[in-house]
């Protein structure tokens, strides 16, 4: 038995890791807007990791299938700053 399937449309949190920086939540939110252009980036909470080296933007987006997802993923990732999404 694999993974739950998602029913498409729906709201899907995401967490995205990356090194520390003053800008990284608007880096990651011009990332989602292009693939959710309802996504609104006030919503982003970020949380500093125990040392401070890192930050994780937690966030929802309006999900429209698997493709938009991965695509997603793969922009965040291509950054060079996010080192994690989940």
């Amino acid at each position: 038995m694999g993974p739950p399937k998602l029913e498409f449309p729906c709201d899907y949190a995401l967490k995205v890791v990356g090194d520390a920086a003053d800008d990284f939540g608007e880096a990651v939110a011009r990332v989602v807007e292009q693939f959710d252009p309802t996504f609104d980036a006030s919503t982003i909470e970020l949380v500093a990791s125990r040392n401070g080296r890192y930050l994780s933007a937690r966030l929802s987006i309006r999900a429209t299938g698997e493709e938009q997802i991965k695509s997603l993923f793969e922009a965040l990732k291509a950054t060079g700053r996010v080192h994690m999404v989940v």
